[in-house]
Order: C-alpha cells, then structure tokens, then sequence
C-alpha cells in the first residue's frame, strides 16, 4: 500500500513542474475557461514550446509496422496489386487471391481500389495534410490505426499485423468508420 502511494506521489509532483503542467494541458486540452476556483490566469507555457498539432511526427521507422501500411497511403490501389501480395498473411491475403481469381475469370470486381482509403473519394494532397498514424505492437502481433480527412469526412482504419521471419505481414483491415473488414468479404 506505502509503495503505491509514493507512486502516486511521485507522480503527482511530476505533473506538478512548470514545464509538464503546459505539456499535460496539451494532451489532455485546456482547463474550461472559467473553472470554479480559477482566480489565476492560465500558465504561460515554456519558451520554445508549441501546441502538439504544430509538432513534426516522428520518422517512421524502417521495418516498423507503419512502416509496411504507409506506401498503401503514397500510391492509391496498391492494396490490391497481386505483385504487392508478399505484404500480406492469411485471412487478408486469402481474400485478396480470391479476388484476382474473380477478376481474371472475368466475373467481376470483388474489392474496391482504395480500401486503404475506405473507398473515399481520393485526394491525395488532402489526405497527406490530414493523414495521422498511431502504431501498437505487442510481441508478434501489431495495429496501425490510420486516421485521415477526406472532403470534411473523418476516416479511420486498423491495420492488423503479425511478423513472420522478421517481417511484419498484414493480416487484416478494418474500416472503423465504415464498419467493414477485409477479412469478411466473400470473393467467389
């Protein structure tokens, strides 16, 4: 119970420096203006520091999870190209082989060309301005969500990945805002 409350302790007087009130206030957004209790104006954040949207992103890490899911971002349809097929792992991959088997038997399209895009209208300047990827790897398996804005309509997807000799492989993808998954669709 002691070392519990010195963990909170400790991390109290943390969130209690100058520098990492303005930091929390810019995770976690502003106190309401007139808060009950406010007699003080709000603190002046640190020189040199400015709101987390103005901040650069981190560089994408090579052989990262993200770092597999972004080209599907830099070139439209690519998701479905069978010379990219060694990105992807079953069921995802499954999928996709049953869809160029239909597409060759010519019965048809199965899949849509820019379901990285949550089949929105396709604007690429728009989408690189608004385009937000956060990564989550836990041991061999991985998510990459993807949020982007595309004629003032939010969109967001989950990329699910595991790795395999080394290398992350899509297993699936996931429209949260269209409530679709790649793994779901029947290509016979």
């Amino acid at each position: 119970m002691a070392r519990r409350c010195s963990f909170a302790l400790s991390i109290a007087c943390l969130l209690m420096t100058p520098g990492s009130l303005a930091l929390a206030e810019g995770l976690l957004g502003a106190p309401p203006a007139n808060a009950p209790g406010d007699a003080a104006p709000p603190a002046t954040p640190p020189v040199g520091w400015s709101p987390p949207d103005s901040t650069p992103a981190a560089p994408i890490q090579p052989g990262s999870p993200t770092a597999v899911v972004r080209p599907f971002y830099d070139q439209v349809g690519v998701e479905i190209d069978p010379a990219q097929r060694g990105h992807f792992i079953d069921p995802a991959k499954t999928v996709l082989d049953k869809s160029d088997a239909l597409r060759k038997s010519g019965q048809g399209e199965c899949l849509d060309a820019n379901m990285a895009l949550d089949n929105a209208d396709y604007d690429k300047a728009e989408i690189d301005k608004s385009l937000k990827t956060l990564e989550a790897v836990k041991g061999d398996e991985a998510k990459v969500i993807v949020a982007f804005v595309v004629s003032g309509n939010p969109h967001r997807l989950e990329w699910k990945l595991k790795k395999v000799d080394r290398d992350w492989k899509i297993s699936d993808l996931l429209s949260v805002t269209g409530e679709w998954a790649l793994s779901q669709y029947q290509c016979e």
